[in-house]
């Protein structure tokens, strides 16, 4: 494969934040920007790191991730891991009324981790 064919798969893929708005019910629009504010304001080292499906977030690039939404139309599926050898809970998100219980674990998450 040549440098201008790299070049040019790599431009054809769009995997920005807002890539994964589109298509999205207005209310999951809504809780997937709600949630992205509300982690990056835990600290000035998370890192935001969007792929083709899912957003995820790390404190440092040595733990890959503590967070992981994957938008669906109708839900967020957010995967929440609090260290290497901890378990990931996962929790699917369709409301807002189930927000606040999420924002708590993935506070735990970040302040567990080291």
């Amino acid at each position: 494969m040549s440098c201008e064919q790299i070049l040019f798969y790599t431009d054809k893929s769009d995997n920005s934040f807002e890539s994964h708005l589109v298509g999205l019910e207005e209310q999951n629009r809504a809780l997937l920007l709600e949630l992205r504010t509300f982690i990056k304001s835990l600290g000035d080292n998370v890192i935001e790191e969007t792929r083709p499906h899912r957003i995820a977030y790390a404190k440092t690039l040595n733990f890959r991730t503590f967070v992981d939404i994957q938008p669906r139309n109708d839900s967020l599926v957010i995967s929440v891991k609090r260290g290497r050898n901890e378990p990931t809970s996962t929790e699917v998100i369709d409301s807002p009324s189930k927000l606040d219980a999420i924002k708590k674990q993935i506070a735990d998450a970040y302040n567990t981790i080291r």
